[in-house]
């Protein structure tokens, strides 16, 4: 009876083996990335998770409207941001639906809490905690990293070599930047950003001949980034809120109130109908183009959020607070600018170039002009409307060409 039965089991897996393989499957491999499929709620969920930090380092910058605030908020800032990108870069490429896929967002998930919780001291006394736990993350990411590039093909282990590399880089610095004085501390983050970035940039461009696969911008990576900054906006409305329970109601102050909602609005509508939701050009410099365009449009973004604390909670001033004016002036320009330089990236700017170039020319004078507003310093009401009119520029000569040409896409001004 043993002879009958031992080829049969010898022939079938295991149980363990059958769950294992239907659980938690390897890492997908480079070159096989989905070119379609949808977003999926686990996504959905770690990137709110990474909104609540970004929601602590704006409250913060609310609180601490400075050079020094905006120094520290710009390095928290980049940091939180890299490390979205990464970790979602690597779901995208090498993610399944599974148990593994589970487990890796949760692992992050557990160290993003208590880095959340350190931002709003980041630059003094929790910045040795906030250093520890941002060198933890990064370490997990280059874990992460690492065991999916054992299934590497030829072609990609370069530009993995140097991805993993220079996580584990950034982890070590982070972890070291613990043991600095305060000021150097930030310092550090702030040039770490910027190498970070330099090296992400140059593993894209430089990808090997037949890897530009692993590269792809897909519709689902479009939409995470699209969320992002939906979910960013909505720090503008929280700022409001915030200014305007800590006030006492009364008509001036709630007109301040919808005036800056109607600014948030703003930034949504110029990025939404002139770069979200739309393709970049399959080109390493395009797509690096679009991916790093988007860090200085979601920081801007959510600066402004907290810039208009202040605007409302001080609605009756004869002129706006001249830290408030800068920042959210100056926030403002940069999302203008910012959607511009991800619309170049688009395939829409060479196929409609009659609407993007004189598009990109309004969005600059637009982005001086809001400097120039914010050196003025109107009342905060009086730069709310100013700011208002300046969103609407790009916007109008979108309608016009849109008016010009009957037999464009109607969903969309530009057509």
């Amino acid at each position: 009876m043993t002879d009958e039965v031992a080829p049969a089991a010898a022939g079938e897996p295991t149980l363990w083996r059958r769950l294992r393989r239907q659980l938690w499957q390897p890492p997908r491999a480079h070159g096989d990335q989905p070119s379609e499929r949808i977003v999926g709620p686990l996504e959905l969920f770690y990137d709110l998770v990474v909104v609540v930090l970004v929601a602590q380092a704006a409250h913060h910058l609310a609180g601490k409207l400075s050079w020094r605030g905006l120094g520290e908020y710009a390095a928290v800032f980049g940091l939180v941001w890299i490390a979205w990108v990464n970790g979602s870069l690597h779901h995208e490429l090498h993610g399944r639906e599974d148990a593994r896929a589970r487990s890796t967002f949760l692992l992050q998930i557990l160290v993003l809490v208590p880095l959340g919780a350190f931002i709003p001291e980041a630059g003094g006394p929790r910045g040795a905690a906030f250093a520890v736990t941002a060198g933890s993350l990064f370490a997990v990411l280059a874990m992460l990293w690492l065991l999916a590039s054992r299934g590497d093909r030829p072609e990609y282990r370069r530009s993995s070599r140097l991805f993993i590399t220079g996580t584990v880089c950034c982890a070590v610095i982070l972890g070291t930047s613990a043991l600095f004085p305060a000021d150097a501390r930030v310092w550090t983050w702030g040039l770490l950003d910027l190498a970070y970035l330099a090296g992400l940039a140059v593993v894209i461009l430089r990808a090997a001949p037949g890897a530009a696969a692993t590269l792809t911008v897909t519709d689902a990576l479009i939409e995470r980034f699209g969320l992002l900054i939906i979910i960013v906006l909505g720090e503008t409305v929280t700022g409001v809120v915030s200014g305007l329970a800590a006030e006492p109601v009364s008509a001036l102050t709630i007109a301040v109130a919808l005036i800056a909602v109607v600014v948030g609005f703003g930034a949504w509508w110029t990025y939404f109908d002139f770069a979200g939701h739309r393709e970049p050009r399959r080109t390493p410099a395009a797509t690096a183009q679009w991916m790093l365009a988007h860090l200085p449009l979601t920081a801007a973004v959510a600066a402004m959020g907290a810039a208009m604390v202040s605007l409302v909670e001080h609605a009756h001033a004869a002129r706006t607070d001249e830290a408030t004016a800068w920042v959210l002036c100056s926030a403002t320009a940069v999302v203008l600018l910012s959607t511009m330089l991800v619309a170049a990236s688009l395939e829409a700017w060479h196929s409609k170039r009659e609407l993007y170039r004189p598009l990109s020319r309004i969005c600059a004078a637009v982005a001086l002009a809001c400097l120039v507003l914010g050196a003025a310093r109107p009342a905060p009401l009086a730069l709310g409307l100013v700011l208002v009119l300046l969103f609407s520029a790009p916007w109008g000569f979108a309608v016009s060409h849109r008016l010009r040409r009957p037999g464009a896409n109607p969903e969309q001004p530009g057509g």
